[in-house]
């Protein structure tokens, strides 16, 4: 083995990134967002990054993966899921063990379980071993992967209802408050202007069905031909998610998780034609079989940081092809490394049926020296070594003085905490809503 590319240190930075009031079914985002920053370094001097989630129970896992990591090959990618199993177990208490059935606030992205952590902590350290291993060889990380199929990768405007300003920081930006149907195509325009997005999909789960069917109508005229998407994070009942979809059929190119869970998407899916995509009931390997079988959704949005990182994004991708379910890919509140890392794996898969999510025009804070740019709704993907994006060490340290100093209200991701500062009766809604 060439010593060059034995891994020789870990290191792992938690910090807060500014993050808007968007609104969703369980609450409202806080003021700053979670997350962690992977460096693997390489006995050979190189360095590569990666990022994930930030909240506590990640930190916990992570630490001991990343003593446990020096000494190895920085090449050996398949052996970090084992080596996570054997480090990590569940080191969670009792307590936490217990709350480990309810839907994960930091992606609505189904239920939370040991393994999901698991895989979402050992994403982080896969992209940053891949990032070192393509800069030692001079190969991009999609050549690591077997080699791009696109040059250039097509997103999607996120658009969410939000408020004009936090309620407990009164801190603003420029976009103000959307919390109509006029409010949202202004966005849809504002993002259609300085990004180029030929897509759209909306957050849902927030208001009365009839009140969000108006807002997809209402981008459906501004936007005439453009597709569109509606994801209530499972908010709905199976009998309100078959009359939106009978609502807004032929207006939507898909509806997102709009009932929880693969027994009720299932219900849904036999009651209309409207292809139903999810980000919740697919979330992991075991998970594949029933909502397959069972016809449950047509279009699985992958996300590298829960399925375990590239390389089973693209496991995924390929046993999508064979039953022959869209792909698309789902979004969390990232910076650039994570949207580096997507547009890298996203470039690799021949089956990328439609754009891909992003929050990255939403974060106005990053790590990165020079910040991503969307031309005409999509990123070129870069040639250069790994990711192709280099950590500004500054802005990194300047983020995680924001993690030291603050008390422990932001460090996890809470929003129903962040709507109590509006309301203070506020509970996580039950589901379904309506």
């Amino acid at each position: 083995m060439n010593t060059a590319l034995l891994i020789d240190e870990v290191r792992l930075t938690p910090i807060l990134i500014a993050d808007p009031p968007l609104l969703n079914t369980q609450g409202v985002h806080q003021p700053y967002t979670p997350r962690l920053i992977v460096e693997v370094v390489t006995r050979g001097g190189v360095t590569g990054i990666g990022e994930t989630y930030g909240d506590g129970k990640y930190l916990d896992l992570a630490r001991p993966l990343a003593e446990a990591l020096p000494g190895r090959p920085v090449s050996d990618v398949n052996g970090l899921f084992a080596l996570a199993s054997e480090v990590c177990g569940d080191s969670r208490g009792p307590a936490e063990q217990a709350d480990a059935g309810r839907v994960d606030a930091g992606g609505l992205r189904g239920v939370q379980t040991a393994d999901k952590l698991r895989l979402s902590v050992v994403s982080g350290f896969e992209v940053a071993c891949l990032d070192a291993l393509g800069r030692t060889l001079g190969l991009p990380v999609h050549a690591l992967l077997g080699g791009k199929v696109r040059d250039s990768v097509e997103y999607s405007a996120y658009l969410f209802y939000r408020w004009a300003e936090h309620p407990d920081t009164g801190e603003k930006d420029d976009w103000g408050a959307a919390l109509d149907p006029a409010g949202i195509v202004a966005q849809a325009r504002r993002f259609v202007r300085d990004h180029g997005f030929s897509s759209f999909k909306l957050k849902g789960g927030v208001f009365e069905p009839e009140q969000e069917i108006a807002a997809v109508r209402a981008l459906a005229e501004a936007f005439p031909g453009r597709p569109l998407r509606l994801d209530p994070n499972g908010a709905w009942s199976v009998p309100t998610s078959l009359r939106v979809a009978e609502e807004l059929a032929g207006v939507l190119e898909y509806l997102e998780d709009p009932a929880s869970g693969t027994e009720l998407m299932a219900e849904v899916s036999a009651g209309t034609s409207v292809p139903l995509a999810t980000n919740m009931c697919v979330t992991t390997v075991p998970e594949i079989a029933e909502a397959f079988s069972r016809d449950a959704v047509q279009v699985v949005l992958s996300d590298h940081h829960y399925w375990g990182g590239l390389h089973r994004t693209r496991e995924l991708a390929a046993v999508c092809r064979a039953f022959g379910v869209g792909l698309s890919m789902h979004s969390n509140t990232h910076l650039g490394i994570s949207l580096a890392a997507m547009t890298q794996v996203a470039a690799t898969v021949p089956n990328l049926d439609y754009a891909c999510d992003s929050h990255y025009p939403w974060q106005t804070e990053d790590v990165i020296t020079a910040r991503h740019t969307f031309r005409d709704g999509r990123l070129d993907v870069s040639d250069a070594p790994g990711l192709g994006v280099e950590l500004d060490r500054e802005k990194l340290a300047v983020l995680h003085r924001r993690w030291l100093d603050d008390d422990g209200a932001m460090r996890e991701r809470d929003d129903a905490a962040a709507m109590r500062k509006a309301d203070a009766a506020w509970t996580t809604p039950s589901i379904p809503r309506w």
